[in-house]
């Protein structure tokens, strides 16, 4: 550590004297373009670019459109990046360029950092890569992304377009399509396009997209990175599972709803319910999970369901496979909702607003989808329990 500190502090001593601003700040040691006005545009461009990326991603101007989504996922990652809250400043960390390579007559590979600076001791807060297409008298800009899988494999199925290196096990490939296109005719969302790519692992995915470095992500080993234009999905998986050998129904579920509904309306409790109800969750199905519940969970007549929603207590068999009976309550009611209402209610139901702990958005919705409210709560509750085979 205290090599790494020595060194961005010799890295960075070119440039305290300019460091005041908000800007993209450069080195005198950084090789830019020879012609100056080449190099006026691509650093005017990349500044916009860094601003604009605090904007929504359509609204960016400085994406390259021919790669607008799998720069949306780069973007996504450094939006904010400059915000410190230990030092409570907006602007703490300051964007670095530390490389330029001139790639064609028309491309420049981009290499940048996030530092931020207190008492001569520089936080590298993340480093990232990026592609400059000279479009006109501006530059537009994209991800590493199609760049670093330019020698994968790709194979299509249906709406679905995976990206691998070596093999893919087509079995769960067309599983994994059919799921899909179940998914989106329930959620009325049909022709809907979805790239996937397969990283081996977190470093591999970060690495894929542009991202060099991120101090959030210290010693993660897996995730799975998403982002959306129009009826694109793009997908950036980093599970340890390169060749597809399995994917999970409950997940899937989350994705093709946040494919649809913004996540900022969606109530989570509601969410978990509907992915218990379509793919059960870590293996175990519905049927298992409702079995589980009321042996270990509706074991007590006496319980009153309107005090136990909110606690968000265990019953599953570890931390890590955890289940919730609000969960639970939720997918009972999605489960009455659509067969009296049909999907587009349950729809609604889902999108009533994020949870809190009073919980009004949530039982207005309910009421008014089911007659469900906090004074009939525990009775209605009891009565879906009991009728459940």
């Amino acid at each position: 550590m205290k090599n790494c500190l020595t060194f961005l502090f010799v890295f960075l001593c070119p440039f305290l004297s300019i460091a005041q601003n908000n800007s993209l700040i450069i080195s005198k040691i950084i090789a830019l373009p020879k012609d100056s006005l080449e190099t006026k545009k691509l650093v005017s461009s990349f500044n916009n670019l860094l601003i604009a990326k605090e904007k929504p991603n359509e609204e960016n101007n400085f994406v390259w459109n021919k790669e607008n989504v799998e720069t949306y996922i780069l973007l996504d990652e450094m939006n904010g990046i400059e915000k410190s809250g230990k030092y409570k400043d907006d602007f703490f960390f300051k964007p670095y360029l530390t490389n330029v390579v001139k790639l064609s007559n028309t491309e420049y590979f981009l290499q940048f950092s996030y530092i931020g600076i207190s008492e001569n001791t520089p936080t590298l807060r993340g480093s990232f890569e990026l592609i400059a297409h000279k479009e006109n008298d501006q530059f537009k800009f994209s991800s590493t992304l199609t760049r670093n899988s330019s020698s994968w494999e790709i194979k299509k199925i249906g709406n679905c377009t995976f990206h691998y290196k070596k093999s893919i096990n087509e079995k769960t490939a067309v599983k994994y399509e059919k799921a899909v296109a179940s998914f989106d005719k329930k959620l009325n969302a049909t022709n809907q396009q979805t790239d996937i790519y397969f990283g081996a692992d977190f470093p591999e995915l970060l690495k894929m997209i542009g991202v060099e470095y991120k101090l959030d992500y210290n010693s993660r080993v897996s995730s799975t990175f998403s982002s959306k234009s129009g009826n694109r999905l793009l997908i950036v998986k980093g599970d340890n599972d390169t060749n597809f050998n399995n994917f999970d129904l409950h997940d899937l579920w989350h994705e093709r709803l946040k494919n649809v509904v913004s996540s900022k309306i969606i109530n989570k409790p509601v969410d978990e319910g509907c992915a218990y109800l379509y793919g059960g969750s870590w293996g175990i199905s519905w049927k298992d999970i409702f079995k589980t519940f009321k042996l270990k969970v509706a074991n007590d007549s006496k319980k009153n369901w309107l005090e136990v929603y909110g606690k968000f207590d265990n019953f599953g068999e570890t931390k890590e496979t955890h289940l919730m009976a609000e969960y639970v309550i939720n997918a009972l009611i999605v489960q009455k909702i659509e067969k009296e209402k049909g999907f587009e209610s349950v729809l609604e139901f889902v999108s009533c607003g994020k949870y809190n702990k009073e919980n009004d958005n949530y039982f207005q919705s309910l009421e008014k989808l089911t007659g469900i409210n906090k004074v009939n709560f525990n009775q209605k509750v009891w009565e879906l329990i009991n009728n459940e085979k």
